[in-house]
């Protein structure tokens, strides 16, 4: 048989098989609650493929081979998590932390900085890694800091800090 059918089988065989969810370079801080989430999500994937692998036959396969990559992303985050310490001060902004601040057009946001797996900006939860958390992290009331954005750099001036509420 020629390589070129041989690789034309394996190509084909891969095609079925999902993309791996990238695992992000920076560490995985994630919140009391967002390490709850990760564990919940993981018991939820498990139960899936219980729940596909024992149809047999009749499974379906993209599912099962979509809860086996998701199961091993899920994984790898749980194992890598670093629980960080609740956020109780009003003096600077912490992973965990709500912060209200202000921007050059006097709008008002208020935003919570959580782990990368936590993190939904339709919430108000945003990503301690990402550039408006990384520009808030550390600052306090009243500080000026500069929120270096893709659509340009954005003074935002801090105007509270709230402890975590978990």
């Amino acid at each position: 048989m020629s390589r070129a059918f041989v690789k034309e089988d394996q190509a084909a065989a891969q095609a079925n098989q999902p993309v791996e969810r990238r695992v992000s370079d920076q560490p995985n801080y994630v919140t009391a609650k967002g390490l709850a989430q990760l564990q919940q999500r993981l018991a939820e994937l498990n139960a899936l493929r219980s729940e596909l692998q024992a149809q047999g036959e009749h499974a379906d396969k993209q599912r099962l081979a979509d809860a086996e990559r998701d199961l091993r992303y899920f994984g790898a985050r749980v194992q890598s998590a670093q629980v960080v310490p609740a956020a109780t001060s009003r003096d600077k902004v912490q992973i965990g932390s709500r912060v209200t601040f202000v921007d050059e057009q006097d709008q008002e946001h208020r935003v919570q900085l959580v782990g990368e797996d936590q993190a939904d900006a339709a919430q108000g939860l945003v990503n301690w890694g990402s550039p408006l958390g990384r520009a808030l992290l550390g600052a306090g009331p009243g500080d000026e800091v500069l929120w270096r954005r893709p659509a340009g750099d954005q003074l935002i001036e801090v105007i509270a800090i709230e402890a975590q509420d978990e």
